[in-house]
């Protein structure tokens, strides 16, 4: 799962929770012909129904409406005066600051959005926020006072605003913020939820954590309209072995939708991480886990599974598969379809979108411990909790920008060291770039503090910020820093572009070396004329 204290240092007590709900073995694509089947990467049944589904608009018409910019994921933009040329001139034109106190991942862990020259965001309060994005002024807000762990955030379609609770999601009006309808997700088993919705189709997708006993995260397709469930899938087809003490599976990052309506979401780990005195490595839930740490495929209209792929059967290290891409690529003069996402495990992956076929695989970070059984003897594992790819990707140009996380953690078969003691200074971070077709790394920048900054691309500048506050712009080409700053506290959020502003939200008050942080969201924008 998740387990950062906040992308930032996250992690509430829901937050800590979820967070806690594996090492690279070999991956195992699945196309689903039954229940529970295990056979060759083919097309499922469903995958006729996806390929015939009306196709879906990937980008977002409107500025960066959706987390990932668009249903594709792509959290790039290219209608933006920001350019290699032009972002030496971004400077702070509005703040606003999160009111209330910070709770321990923070005050803010999520991606702002925009529609119609507004901004919307949402706070670990699971509140909701309307700004003008030329001024920063409230244009409204919806208060509901439930402590999430993130990252959460919202998305702004068709004139609504779509988000979720800690328990339940919702449609606000996204004029004066009067709820439309809210819908609880929860029941036992599932007990949190701490993810972004996307909408597309008229269908808002969302996910359920799972939490011990018996708990089995659950992605949820709502109709947009109204809220009524139109379907669910647990994401965990594998009995637990021991019940009572296993919980897994469910998104924490938002998912993509491709053109003929397949739906993506990477899926977490299944917990206990490590294992207990009682049932070390993993005992509680004996064998693969399927479908913990895996890429699900499924149709968007439907629920169906499609295809899944475990990266790491049976993890015991919390090596959840994160945010997806879908990008067009052609690879050896032949048009691919590919479906792009990265893993806590540190390695990045790329699929044929429409079987599953694993296309190639690169590892970025430190690596170390990080695949088979664990010992008794507590060692250093690399990636550890906390990393190696934590946060989300961003592609443009043919590439994928990767924020990395090396923060070892020490680990053993009975478990691992307290999140809550973690000293992220001793982190580092790096942004990747890899060639989209082949994985080859084409550079590498190194940060002096973990990447929980996530990425985001305006033309030929990709954006990313550490720990420690640093705000980066470099070279989508090369990786040179054309442009860098200081966020008023550190950053485990992700960066948004709209026109010509670029907007960061910096929560997390614990980071050491900045004085007097304050939590807050800043709109940096060129000069006018």
């Amino acid at each position: 799962m998740r387990s950062y204290q906040g992308r930032n240092g996250r992690q509430s007590a829901v937050g800590m929770a979820a967070a806690v709900l594996g090492a690279l073995t070999v991956g195992v694509t699945v196309a689903v012909s039954g229940a529970g089947a295990s056979v060759a990467a083919t097309p499922g049944p469903g995958a006729k129904a996806a390929a015939a589904t009306a196709a879906v608009t990937t980008a977002a018409a409107d500025g960066w409406s959706q987390p990932g910019q668009g249903v594709a994921g792509t959290r790039a933009v290219v209608a933006t005066g920001i350019s290699a040329r032009t972002v030496g001139g971004l400077a702070p034109v509005w703040r606003f600051t999160f009111p209330g106190d910070p709770g321990f991942s923070g005050s803010y862990a999520s991606t702002p959005v925009v529609a119609g020259g507004v901004v919307y965001l949402q706070d670990l309060f699971s509140d909701v926020y309307a700004l003008d994005l030329r001024t920063g002024a409230r244009r409204c807000a919806r208060r509901f006072h439930e402590v999430n762990g993130g990252p959460n955030g919202v998305a702004a379609v068709g004139g609504r605003v779509y988000g979720n609770t800690s328990s339940r999601a919702f449609a606000l009006d996204a004029r004066t913020g009067r709820i439309l309808w809210t819908r609880r997700l929860i029941r036992p088993g599932e007990p949190f939820i701490e993810v972004a919705p996307i909408v597309a189709g008229g269908i808002v997708f969302t996910s359920t954590l799972g939490f011990p006993p018996n708990g089995k995260g659950t992605l949820y397709g709502l109709d947009a309209a109204t809220g009524a469930i139109r379907w669910r899938y647990v994401t965990v087809v594998d009995p637990w072995a021991v019940p009572k003490a296993a919980g897994g599976g469910g998104a924490w990052w938002p998912g993509a939708v491709d053109p003929s309506g397949r739906l993506f979401f990477g899926n977490s780990n299944p917990y206990p991480y490590g294992g207990t005195a009682s049932y070390p490595n993993g005992a509680v839930y004996a064998g693969k886990a399927r479908w913990t740490s895996s890429l699900l495929a499924l149709e968007a209209r439907s629920g169906r599974l499609l295809w899944a792929y475990q990266a790491v059967p049976h993890d015991v290290r919390d090596y959840d598969v994160g945010e997806p891409v879908v990008v067009d690529l052609r690879i050896a003069g032949r048009a691919v379809p590919a479906v792009l996402a990265p893993s806590k495990n540190g390695r990045v992956y790329a699929w044929d979108r429409r079987s599953g076929r694993l296309l190639w695989s690169t590892a970025v970070g430190r690596h170390e411990n990080a695949t088979g059984p664990l010992p008794r003897a507590r060692v250093r594992v690399c990636p550890g909790l906390l990393g190696g790819v934590e946060t989300p990707t961003a592609y443009a140009a043919g590439r994928l920008f990767v924020p990395v996380v090396d923060l070892c953690l020490q680990g053993g078969a009975t478990g691992f060291e307290n999140l809550y003691r973690v000293d992220y200074s001793k982190g580092r971070g790096a942004l990747v770039a890899l060639a989209a077709t082949t994985g080859r790394r084409l550079w590498q920048r190194r940060f002096a503090s973990p990447n929980f900054g996530c990425a985001a691309v305006a033309r030929d500048v990709v954006f990313t910020s550490t720990y420690d506050g640093w705000v980066y712009g470099l070279s989508v080409r090369t990786g040179a820093t054309l442009w860098r700053t200081r966020a008023p506290a550190g950053v485990n959020a992700c960066p948004a572009i709209a026109g010509d502003t670029l907007l960061l939200g910096a929560g997390a008050v614990d980071a050491k070396g900045i004085a007097d942080p304050v939590p807050q969201l800043v709109a940096y924008r060129l000069p006018s004329g």
